[in-house]
């Protein structure tokens, strides 16, 4: 649960430490913005994948479903800036299959929480192996992190890719060597 009342404390002392003035105009309701923020950045600590991804569908088809450049936006929890890029997931069914857009917002559960990527990346893969059962599940993220492009080594444009593979994924090179092909790599 958000609390506003600290977020609004916590802004206004880091404000005065870098030197601002709380009360000027620019500032003087920032600490209730940010707090608002907060909301909704931070909204996947209290939402459950599960509730996305309980409502399965009948489908006789064992082919893998890709869904791909699913565009996200998460923050890193080391240095609390920004990372963002594309997510994609695909499966094989296991009788099962799933609503496309749960999958999009089976990443924003994940990625609206303070993160790393490649937390993030396990916990979508893992997600879909709980909660749909299917024979495998493979999930790549593409990601640029302000933490690199902003600040310290300064390299914008800098991508880091993870992979999370499960099930028959982990097993069968010629599935994911698919999933690649599939995303156009």
């Amino acid at each position: 649960m958000i609390d506003h009342e600290k977020i609004e404390q916590a802004v206004r002392l880091f404000l005065e430490g870098i030197g601002e003035d709380t009360d000027r105009e620019g500032l003087k309701d920032t600490p209730a913005r940010v707090a608002r923020m907060c909301e909704e950045l931070y909204a996947g600590a209290e939402d459950d994948a599960a509730v996305h991804l309980a409502r399965t569908f009948t489908s006789k088809s064992s082919e893998m479903v890709l869904e791909k450049d699913i565009t996200f936006y998460s923050t890193c929890e080391h240095h609390i800036l920004p990372f963002y890029g594309k997510a994609h997931i695909a499966y094989i069914p296991d009788g099962r299959v799933v609503g496309l857009s749960k999958l999009a917002r089976t990443v924003e559960t994940y990625a609206r929480r303070l993160q790393l990527q490649e937390q993030l990346t396990g916990q979508i893969a893992d997600a879909l192996m709980e909660h749909m059962a299917p024979k495998g599940a493979i999930v790549m993220i593409e990601a640029e992190h302000m933490c690199m492009t902003m600040r310290g080594i300064k390299k914008p444009g800098s991508r880091t890719v993870t992979i999370a593979r499960r099930g028959v994924f982990e097993s069968d090179p010629v599935l994911e060597e698919r999933f690649f092909r599939m995303l156009g790599r």
